[in-house]
């Protein structure tokens, strides 16, 4: 068989040789003949650069494929040597067969590793372009095999092709097209990622500096579109760049990305268009590099999504969300604020009426997380021309209840275009909701409430967070013009959870007001931000230092008794006089009570004679 195959190929190749056939003789092939490799877009190069082949290799087979390898066409390229070498020393071939330079690393084997069953990686091959072939479309062969463990070995597994345009390069480049001679390639080495709608789709991809030289400042863009079967993923985030310093020649870096499928895609695979912006040197020039990395998604078949629909489907408008703003710019749970929506036609030349915009909050637990205190949450805007945007104002508030996080407002549509009645679409904002900060402070304990200067006193009180968000390194200041001002670290306080403060506090001077100290309470936010102190008061009186008793250290003798001075110089006259009075009276007391007792008796015992009488 390879033997026939050889022949054949022998005799095109003579035949083109004899015809003088330009470079693009063959006719682009199908690439559903092959066995393992697809190529979704098909590459162009220039003559006398580097091109990159992109392709998807594809396990269909009902076993492992191990050590897998794929590789140009070494045998091919030999044949064309040979015919070129018996042909006529005038004719020169035409470069049909194999379009690349031939270098002692050309047809080494690009090493996929075992390929399970289904499953599916990404690879790619590069070489350099000849500079004497004409502009056209030009086969590739490739050469599958299996047990590759060295740079040139292998079993045989499959012949491939792919399609390759290649146009003459000119002495200038376009503008803004910086062409180096650092290279790119994306997915070496990995399987091609893959996501299922509804699950959040978490994947790294590889990229090689697959030069000898360094690049610097490097940028790797990924390229993103409204356009659904284009871009399968939601737009989340501002930024979907990622940046390194630098990549060495021949590292591969893992640039990582979290992405949403989008609700409304088909399943397969889906090129992501990157734009990869480095300098040569830390001084250089930026120059640019576009490359191209699949990622395959599951969701609906489109028999599914095309039921009802016809052909006018595709010509009917597409309104998006050309961006919005807030009211104030940031929202807070429970308050008011305005949304301003700038919808857009983008549309090249399809016009649309008749729209209806009906806003729809994110629920949780049942609940809308927004709101309308007036009004009616649907909008209608009369037409909007190809290109054209109208904005749309809606008064909302935001539940009081719910967590600091995202949530999402859904824009239902509904429109009329010239060849589609009542098309509806749906697109998505997501608005950040922050929860206020609150706190506040247990029993104030100052022990003991009076000092003198240079004693301490012990301060200890909770703080309790009362909000719904996180208080992070909370801290506690003591300011006062008779203490030294002490600072206490509290730490983060997580909601409905209480922090403990214990601090002592020096004395400085002498209290001249009315011993109020300020305790100042500050937090930080999940940026980093401080906020604003919230400020509590306790009362400490400091008095003047105490003296030391002389004598108390035994370095001094007691101080001789004096004579007392005052009312002391009387006291040893004093004292007895108030003992004489007291027994005084306490001997005239008892003799009184004795005197009407006796009288009382003497009374009671003449009545009683009367009544004998």
């Amino acid at each position: 068989m390879k033997k026939c195959r050889r022949g054949f190929l022998w005799l095109l190749t003579a035949l083109m040789v004899i015809g003088a056939v330009p470079g693009a003789a063959f006719a682009q092939y199908d690439l559903s003949k092959n066995t393992y490799i697809d190529v979704k877009k098909t590459p162009s190069g220039k003559t006398g650069e580097n091109v990159t082949i992109n392709m998807v290799f594809t396990n269909n087979g009902s076993y492992d494929l191990n050590n897998v390898a794929v590789r140009f066409d070494r045998d091919l390229a030999e044949q064309e040597y040979r015919a070129t070498e018996d042909a006529d020393e005038e004719t020169k071939y035409s470069g049909a067969v194999f379009p690349f330079e031939v270098t002692s690393s050309t047809f080494d084997n690009k090493k996929l590793g075992t390929i399970k069953s289904g499953s599916s990686k990404t690879i790619s091959l590069t070489a350099r372009v000849r500079r004497d072939i004409a502009e056209g479309y030009y086969l590739v062969p490739l050469e599958v095999v299996t047990d590759a463990l060295k740079k040139d070995d292998g079993a045989h597994a499959s012949y491939e092709k792919v399609n390759i345009w290649i146009t003459k390069s000119s002495s200038t480049t376009e503008s803004g097209k910086d062409e180096g001679t650092i290279q790119f390639e994306l997915g070496e080495n990995q399987n091609t990622p893959s996501g299922i709608y509804p699950q959040t789709m978490n994947f790294n991809m590889n990229v090689r500096n697959s030069s000898n030289l360094t690049a610097f400042d490097v940028d790797v863009r990924m390229a993103l579109s409204q356009d659904s079967t284009k871009f399968p993923f939601d737009i989340n985030d501002g930024n979907y760049t990622r940046h390194y310093d630098r990549i060495g020649g021949g590292e591969t870096v893992e640039v990582p990305y979290s992405m949403n499928i989008r609700k409304d895609v088909y399943s397969g695979y889906y090129p992501i268009t990157f734009t990869i912006e480095y300098r040569d040197s830390t001084d250089g020039d930026v120059q640019k590099a576009e490359e191209t990395f699949y990622v395959k998604i599951q969701n609906k078949d489109k028999e599914e999504e095309t039921g009802d629909f016809n052909a006018n489907d595709r010509t009917k408008a597409r309104i998006i969300v050309d961006g919005f703003q807030t009211i104030p710019e940031t929202v807070y749970a429970g308050e008011e604020f305005e949304m301003i929506l700038h919808m857009k036609n983008a549309s090249e030349n399809v016009a649309a009426s008749n729209i209806l915009f009906n806003l729809e909050s994110e629920k949780v637990t049942d609940s809308a997380v927004f709101t309308m205190d007036s009004g009616s949450s649907s909008i209608v805007v009369n037409s909007l021309a190809a290109g054209q945007t109208a904005d749309i104002k809606v008064k909302l508030r935001a539940g009081a209840w719910v967590d600091q996080r995202t949530y999402a407002i859904t824009v239902n549509e509904k429109y009329d275009s010239p060849e589609f009645k009542n098309a509806e679409e749906k697109v998505t904002v997501n608005i950040p909701v922050k929860q206020v900060s609150r706190l506040n402070t247990g029993t104030i304990e100052v022990m003991p409430d009076t000092i003198s200067v240079g004693s301490e006193t012990n301060v200890m009180f909770p703080i309790n967070n009362t909000g719904k968000v996180l208080l992070y390194n909370v801290m506690v200041a003591f300011v006062g013009d008779s203490i030294q001002q002490t600072n206490a670290y509290v730490g983060n306080i997580k909601p409905g959870e209480s922090g403990n403060v214990d601090a002592m506090i020096t004395g400085t001077a002498p209290t001249m007001d009315e011993g109020k100290v300020k305790v100042m309470i500050t937090y930080e936010d999940e940026n980093g931000v401080v906020s604003d102190p919230v400020e509590k008061e306790i009362t400490l009186m400091v008095t003047e230092q105490m003296d030391q008793d002389p004598g108390m250290d035994g370095s001094e003798d007691f101080p001789a008794v004096t004579d007392p001075e005052g009312s002391s110089k009387y006291g040893k006259f004093i004292i007895p006089a108030v003992i004489a009075v007291l027994v005084i009276g306490t001997v005239g007391t008892v003799f009184v009570l004795k005197r009407r007792k006796r009288k009382k008796e003497a009374l009671e015992l003449e009545e009683e004679k009367d009544n004998e009488i």
